[in-house]
């Protein structure tokens, strides 16, 4: 797994997930809304964490900085 993920990438997924969780625990969201929205979370904060996001890899997109 190469990483594939720029940190500009992880910081919008991370901010994205802390708003649903916090819609969630507001009880703004709720029903089978708040449980795929709550999957999608899990799903920003794994990808954010393993710098791997494996949609990006069979379009060949990367928004991690080239290395010299």
């Amino acid at each position: 797994m190469k990483a594939n993920m720029g940190s500009i990438d992880k910081a919008i997924r991370i901010s994205l997930a802390a708003v649903i969780a916090l819609l969630y625990f507001e009880s703004k969201i709720t029903g089978i809304l708040a449980i795929v929205l709550l999957v999608f979370a899990g799903i920003f904060i794994a990808t954010s964490f393993l710098s791997f996001c494996p949609l990006y890899h069979p379009f060949g997109i990367s928004t991690r900085k080239k290395e010299k």
